[in-house]
């Protein structure tokens, strides 16, 4: 595009300037005028403008990193393995490592209390039947001395036997 003041250079400069609407009883929008100009006739009309710095992708991914940083900063401690930030865990509501848990302790422990209704963990363990742990070993256990008592073989018997008593807490023979 061509400058609209000088007819002659290319326009880099895009000015748009709005003008209020008519403080009259009928409402009216705003006037928008839009005006290309050159580096030269925009710098002869004294807008408050600057160039553009040209960046190298290096400079860019710097100011990146350093706005990271800051944003990072701001939103509290931030897991040293992940980089995960309260914010962060506030915004995914999930954490990004096994750390966080470390990192973000006293948090986790306030979003618990107010989620669970306590910061205990109360029910049974992921992964096993409804029963206590260790009664699918205890039955297999017993399945075994049945086996052995059946084909006579007594020494085995008595150290199933005391492995079961082991296992549900009787301790003696």
């Amino acid at each position: 595009m061509i400058c609209q003041k000088c007819q002659k250079n290319e326009a880099t400069v895009l000015v748009t300037e709005i003008e209020p609407a008519a403080t009259s009883t009928e409402p009216q929008k705003p006037g928008v005028h839009e005006l290309s100009l050159c580096e030269v006739c925009a710098q002869a009309l004294d807008l408050p403008h600057a160039p553009a710095a040209k960046k190298s992708p290096v400079d860019i991914w710097k100011l990146l990193q350093l706005s990271a940083n800051q944003a990072r900063k701001k939103s509290g401690p931030a897991c040293p393995s992940c980089g995960m930030t309260l914010e962060e865990f506030r915004k995914k509501g999930r954490l990004g490592c096994s750390r966080d848990y470390e990192v973000f302790r006293t948090e986790l422990g306030e979003v618990l209390e107010r989620v669970h209704g306590s910061v205990q963990h109360s029910g049974r363990i992921p992964g096993t039947s409804a029963g206590a742990p260790g009664d699918e070993r205890v039955e297999l256990l017993r399945q075994e001395l049945e086996h052995a008592i059946r084909s006579e073989a007594y020494e085995s018997a008595a150290r199933l036997r005391d492995e079961i008593r082991a296992l549900e807490g009787g301790g003696g023979v």
